[in-house]
């Protein structure tokens, strides 16, 4: 399969570069039981859009998100009697779930599943016996799949992104100071004008020690806030850049350029119909209206909140063959690379997109929807 862009109208475009790394073996077991030609090596690059306006236009007009969570059975019968067993990893954030198969759901659980992603904000299943073709169906099944203009694929399967960091480090060096890997508090493809929903990584190959991913709750981190300060973001819309930079086509000159959309500091989620905080400090550039001092100020202590505050995380320890499943409108997450790449980690991930982002001033809080609420979290003025 030559390289070609993502788009049909991309035409000035860079060379992928050629990779010669060798897989693990269960990646490569999995791969070649499910039948990824394979014969024309791994991954797949498509040719990189050199231009900021090509990117622009890929997915530019907004579509309908008809989320499944939001037509979803509440009671998730479906889903969780099917279950042998079912354990919320910490009080705010992270279910596992066992005896079940994610190739094997039906409609009905595919929908209480997303359902109980957006109420959870990310959901496992170990022992998973899923190929990439299968991952991407589900993905499908939830919406608008991304497929990314310049990062690896799996070959013939636009959509399926592999997650290598070994692969990673062989452009851009790693070492104990400099982690690999995605270990950096983020949440994905935040640039887009319909931005990621549910993403789901499959790790096929995994370090015996380390490698673990931490996520945080977006619902729990605005709850963190005092009223008071929430009536400040609320309503705020900040500015998002993408993690890759570009050329301006009429300013080449100009040198990098990142695509930057404007959403919301605070969003709603259509499922939950709950309020979470939406910022992250890989890819939150400024908040529209405020100086850049006052910007900076802003975000740094709204991201301090969301990354710090360890009772509102979960830290997952992986094993071969798992899945998570977690919601990006209202979590961001961190890969650990503490096993230093000594042992390989390989998975492949498919992100379905979401809707445009958007706040609704009436919307509760995830306490106050479940009535969880303290005292404490009334205070107007602070304690007393």
């Amino acid at each position: 399969m030559a390289p070609a862009p993502i788009d049909d109208r991309i035409k000035d475009t860079a060379e992928p570069r050629k990779d010669t790394l060798g897989l693990p073996e269960p990646a490569l077991q999995r791969l070649k039981k499910a039948g990824v030609d394979l014969s024309n090596g791994y991954p797949y690059r498509p040719s990189r859009p050199l231009y900021l306006q090509d990117v622009y236009n890929i997915r530019n007009k907004e579509w309908k998100h008809d989320d499944a969570g939001a037509r979803a059975d509440k009671s998730k019968s479906a889903l969780l009697s099917a279950a042998t067993k079912v354990t919320d990893l910490t009080t705010h954030i992270g279910t596992e779930i066992e005896g079940l198969q994610l190739k094997d759901l039906t409609n009905q659980q595919k929908d209480e599943l997303a359902l109980l992603i957006a109420e959870r904000s990310v959901v496992f299943f170990r022992d998973q016996d899923l190929s990439p073709q299968q991952q991407l169906e589900l993905g499908k099944y939830y919406g608008e799949v991304e497929v990314h203009p310049q990062v690896p694929q799996v070959p013939g399967h636009p959509g399926v992104t592999v997650i290598w960091p070994d692969l990673q480090a062989t452009e851009r060096a790693a070492n104990f100071r400099n982690p690999g890997g995605a270990s950096r508090w983020h949440s994905d493809l935040v640039h887009e004008q319909q931005p990621a929903g549910i993403t789901h990584l499959h790790n096929d190959t995994v370090p015996a020690v380390g490698g673990d991913t931490l996520w945080a709750s977006g619902y729990a981190a605005y709850e963190k806030l005092s009223p008071g300060f929430r009536r400040i973001i609320d309503g705020r819309v900040a500015v998002y850049r993408s993690a890759h930079a570009y050329l301006d086509r009429d300013r080449p000159e100009d040198g990098p350029r990142y695509v930057e959309r404007a959403h919301p500091l605070v969003r709603v989620h259509p499922a939950t119909g709950w309020k979470a905080l939406w910022v992250n400090r890989a890819m939150t550039d400024r908040v529209v209206g405020l100086d850049r001092a006052e910007s900076d100020l802003l975000l740094g202590y709204l991201c301090d909140v969301y990354e710090r505050c360890v009772d509102i995380q979960v830290r997952f320890k992986w094993t071969p063959r798992t899945s998570a499943l977690w919601d990006n409108r209202i979590t961001i997450h961190n890969a650990s690379w503490d096993y230093g790449g000594k042992q390989p980690r390989h998975g492949t991930r498919v992100t379905t997109l979401g809707e445009k982002p958007y706040f609704d001033a009436a919307a509760p809080t995830r306490r106050e929807a479940l009535g969880l609420l303290d005292e404490s979290e009334k205070q107007i003025d602070g304690p007393a």
